[in-house]
């Protein structure tokens, strides 16, 4: 009998610092952020009440249809995330949790996040601006373009500003929209050569797109498994590598051609 007690006096003892670790484990701050989907912005049209895309130098063109680039929502760098949250994200289709380190890659203090984020937002722009330019054949002394978009920051955006630049100027080369009237989403990153980049976080901006009205969707080719498991219905998945790519998959779309396929 003594034996016994001791036994479950040793089991006791293991369960209650068991049941210690694991409250610990529970209410301990992790290096996650919780995602979810973001704004949604037509390249095309107003971002609170400034043009997103402004050309001087040459004529600019009326345009119809939409470009929309999508973005998703994070907690703040210097939020504390616990297992809990992870637990309910993992639960939610509209959620994810990523690690810190892939949403905010530069680490550091909250400003020098936001800095770092506008640095890449910066370069994406200029990036952007030279591809779109060089497709068209123009020289950036015949033809100036501001871009201007507030609360986004990060390079996912730079193909969407690409084409928007061109849909702005030149559109389909034939007087057309490149939409061809649709609404249309898409990320990538650019490079000043034309070459498309993954971007992740894609099945939640996928839900940012159709929540805004999103017909088709232009994804980094490199994404296109992660694009193809939680497709929503009704959005037309578009995979690309590079802003050429693209422009011929758009033109496709207006002829009731084919596109390319993931």
């Amino acid at each position: 009998m003594p034996n016994l007690s001791r036994r479950s006096v040793v089991l006791s003892v293991c369960a209650a610092v068991l049941a210690a670790l694991f409250a610990v484990a529970a209410f301990a701050p992790l290096p996650i952020s919780i995602v979810e989907p973001g704004l949604t912005a037509n390249v095309l049209g107003a971002d609170n009440g400034t043009q997103v895309i402004t050309v001087t130098g040459v004529p600019v063109r009326t345009t119809t249809g939409q470009l929309r680039l999508v973005t998703i929502q994070a907690t703040a760098p210097n939020a504390s995330v616990h297992f809990i949250d992870v637990w309910r994200a993992w639960f939610k289709k509209s959620q994810a949790a990523m690690p810190r380190d892939s949403v905010y890659p530069s680490g550091g203090s909250v400003k020098e996040i936001e800095k770092a984020n506008q640095q890449q937002m910066e370069q994406s722009q200029a990036d952007a601006t030279t591809a779109a330019l060089k497709h068209i054949g123009l020289s950036p002394s015949q033809v100036h373009v501001t871009l201007r978009l507030a609360d986004v920051g990060g390079p996912s955006a730079g193909l969407l500003f690409s084409l928007g630049i061109i849909d702005k100027i030149d559109g389909d080369g034939h007087g057309g929209d490149l939409t061809g009237g649709r609404t249309i989403a898409g990320t990538g990153t650019i490079d000043g050569s034309g070459k498309v980049g993954a971007v992740g976080g894609v099945p939640l901006k996928e839900q940012a797109a159709r929540r805004d009205g999103a017909t088709v969707f232009l994804v980094p080719k490199d994404e296109c498994s992660d694009a193809k498991a939680e497709l929503p219905s009704g959005l037309k998945l578009v995979p690309v590598t590079t802003l050429d790519g693209a422009l011929s998959a758009l033109s496709a779309l207006r002829a009731g051609q084919p596109t390319p396929v993931c």
